[in-house]
Formats: structure tokens, C-alpha cells, sequence
């Protein structure tokens, strides 16, 4: 039994959410989601609630995917979705030119990433930004490109990491 699956989703004020040839759709204050409905998985909704339920038992895994899809398309219309990244390092800065993300790491070289389309990135100050989004996939995705550039390292803490992220520190050599 599916119990994300069996979770009732309540829709707020001010969106909608529309089914049209096998297509999710959902409208809300801060932009327009779609998502493809996954095989044999069929939506209810009757005043603000939705219930989706499964054909067969073969669909019982896509089930709870589903509802966290749809629920997560909801919040993103509605409140969005934002990350949080830091930069540390002696001369590592973030600098933001307009839809273009340049990082300064380390290496020989700027580092230039595009921000994709229906994304903003905010630099709080050149070692913090943020990403913000309607699309939690979308921003999760672009957040974890820009950590890849420079992952944290043990010894010394540099690199990119997120807001809220605890690296493990080691000790290294001298300990011995």
C-alpha cells in the first residue's frame, strides 16, 4: 500500500490544476507547471482536492511519485523553491552578469555556467548566492552543476557547498 500515493493533496487559492491528453497542468501565482501523468495512474479532483489512483497493481510504484510530483508542482507555483550556496576559499567569488553565472575557483580559469530559463540566481554577497525557481528539479539540478564545479574538500573546508551543508573535516598528516 501506498501511503504517499494515498495522500490526499488540498489545492490553495488561486490555482488550478488541469488534466488535458495525459498532461498535469498547474496555474498558479508564480508561473505555469506541467508534467506528463505516468502510466495508469488516474487523477480525481472534486472541491480543492486531489486523489489520484492506480489501474493495477503494476503502477503501484509510480503512484507515490505521481502525488509527490503534482504536490511539488503546487508548492512551486505557489511559494517556489530557492538553494542556497557558498563559496570558500581564498579568492573563490561568485559573480552574476546578467543570465551568466561566473565562478572564480581556483583554477586557472573563470568558470562560466548559463542560467537556465525560468531560474534567477541572487548573489547575496560575491562568496553566497541563491537559485531560485518555480521547478524544484530545475533548481535542485542547476544548484548541484554549480557544487560540482568545486565540491568541498575534507582538509581545509574550500570549495562550494550548500547553505546548510556540514562537510566531515579530517585531520590530515601532521595528527600523526
Amino acid at each position: 500500500m501506498s501511503r504517499i500515493g494515498n495522500r490526499i493533496i488540498t489545492v490553495p487559492e488561486g490555482v488550478t490544476v488541469d488534466v488535458n491528453d495525459n498532461v498535469v497542468t498547474v496555474k498558479g501565482p508564480k508561473g505555469t507547471l506541467e508534467q506528463k501523468m505516468l502510466k495508469d495512474i488516474t487523477m480525481k479532483q472534486e472541491e480543492g482536492k486531489i486523489t489520484l489512483e492506480r489501474a493495477n497493481e503494476n503502477a503501484k510504484a509510480m503512484h507515490g511519485t505521481m502525488n509527490a510530483l503534482i504536490n511539488n508542482m503546487i508548492i512551486g507555483v505557489t511559494k517556489g523553491y530557492e538553494k542556497a550556496l557558498e563559496i570558500i576559499g581564498v579568492g573563490y567569488r561568485f559573480n552574476v552578469q546578467g543570465k551568466k553565472l561566473v565562478i572564480s575557483a581556483g583554477f586557472s580559469h573563470p568558470v562560466e555556467m548559463q542560467i537556465p530559463e525560468g531560474l534567477t540566481v541572487e548573489a547575496g554577497s560575491n562568496t553566497e548566492i541563491t537559485v531560485k525557481g518555480i521547478d524544484k528539479v530545475l533548481v535542485g539540478e542547476f544548484a548541484a552543476n554549480i557544487r560540482k564545479v568545486r565540491p568541498p574538500e575534507p582538509y581545509k573546508g574550500k570549495g562550494i557547498r550548500y547553505k546548510d551543508e556540514h562537510v566531515r573535516r579530517k585531520e590530515g598528516k601532521k595528527a600523526a
